[in-house]
């Protein structure tokens, strides 16, 4: 079975079912980007939800070509497959969608997930009902006063996504608050199901060849405006005592501007750009700062900063969007991005942990409270409520 009503391919471990399960089409077309959120989030989910999938529904991954492979040797349970197809997407299938109606029916899905709010897929089967995950809204915390048509025309497409949608989940209820307040989403249900965390699984990291000795801060993230990296150059100026270390993908626009800015600073001995760096060295550097840094703007959920406190590491982040909701009373904000502010707020919260050694135990505890199987039990219950419905 797919989109169009043919038959899935049978991947993984059969199963004994003498009466044929309910099947449910999860969208995994982010595999193709497996190193970014969207991606990271469509492999811990679906490798979870299989182990739900034998009580009450049959898992059909909506996978691109070749992702068969982050599934080898999975002992959780069956699934079947669709492959990812151009002519799959709903600016081609809207138009003889029409047509199809009037076919038989048989082999469809009673259930289908999208899983971002910027698929390009839908049931070909308009009366199928669609699961939709918003991640976030950052757009209209970044950009809507500068490219108003680009923002108009993004609320336009998740307004058609949400309206096709039964049921809606956010990551946290910050997003959902946003949702309501820029998309009518009726009177359809919202469920707030937080992502979960994947436990450190590296041992023995040794230091990465580039990194100089002594203590130093930590960040990380693609250089994009609203990450709002900038900001931590111009602190450094008042924390001669540490080195900057900022992780990610510096090929751009906005990655220029803070390279600039540090080279005006004269900061280019203390604050370091390393790019894209590998799980080995994400690891060590979570595990070696004395304090993780995060300044971002807007944020649908903001792994970062549990990947931080799962280490034990003081955490110091923007007091906006979803993030006080993440951190909870476990993390430190930054009163303003005024430079001397927020070298305060990060030698504060240095010193909070230096004089308590209980503060990295609570972080450690806050940050193992999310989980994907709690996340990947909330989306089963979503589904068996849907499914109920049918």
């Amino acid at each position: 079975m797919n989109s169009t009503g043919c038959t899935a391919t049978p991947t993984g471990t059969s199963t004994n079912q003498s009466t044929p399960l309910p099947q449910i089409v999860i969208d995994l077309e982010k595999l193709r980007h497996i190193n970014c959120g969207l991606g990271r989030f469509s492999l811990y989910l679906a490798r979870e939800l299989l182990t739900h999938s034998s009580e009450f529904f049959e898992p059909v991954f909506f996978l691109p070509k070749n992702s068969d492979r982050y599934f080898e040797n999975n002992s959780a349970g069956s699934y079947s497959s669709i492959q990812v197809r151009p002519w799959k997407k709903e600016r081609f299938q809207q138009w003889i969608r029409p047509i199809g109606r009037h076919f038989n029916k048989t082999h469809q899905p009673a259930l289908w997930h999208v899983t971002h709010q910027l698929s390009k897929y839908l049931p070909f089967n308009d009366q199928i009902p669609v699961v939709l995950t918003v991640h976030d809204l950052n757009f209209l915390h970044t950009d809507s006063e500068s490219h108003p048509e680009r923002t108009r025309r993004q609320l336009a497409r998740i307004q058609k996504l949400v309206t096709r949608a039964t049921a809606i989940v956010t990551d946290s209820q910050f997003v959902a608050d946003d949702l309501a307040r820029h998309i009518d989403v009726s009177s359809k249900p919202i469920h707030v199901i937080p992502l979960g965390l994947t436990k450190s699984n590296v041992v023995g990291t040794d230091r990465p060849h580039w990194m100089p000795e002594g203590p130093f801060l930590f960040s990380i993230g693609n250089f994009l405006q609203h990450k709002n990296f900038q900001s931590l150059v111009e602190m450094m100026k008042h924390l001669s005592g540490y080195k900057l270390i900022v992780a990610g993908k510096t090929e751009t626009p906005y990655g220029k501007k803070v390279l600039q800015k540090i080279k005006q600073l004269g900061l280019t001995d203390r604050v370091l750009l390393p790019g894209m760096i590998s799980d080995v060295e994400r690891e060590w550097l979570y595990k070696n700062c004395d304090v993780f840094v995060f300044p971002s703007l807007t944020e649908g959920f903001g792994f970062p900063v549990l990947e931080a406190m799962q280490f034990g590491k003081p955490v110091v982040m923007s007091n906006r969007t979803s993030l006080p909701e993440i951190a909870g009373d476990s993390g430190f904000f930054f009163p303003s991005y005024e430079a001397p502010e927020m070298a305060r707020a990060v030698m504060n919260a240095a010193q909070a942990f230096q004089n308590n050694p209980s503060r990295a135990i609570q972080s450690r505890r806050h940050a193992e409270s999310f989980s994907w199987q709690a996340t990947a039990q909330q989306y089963a219950d979503v589904y068996r409520t849907l499914l109920k419905g049918i």
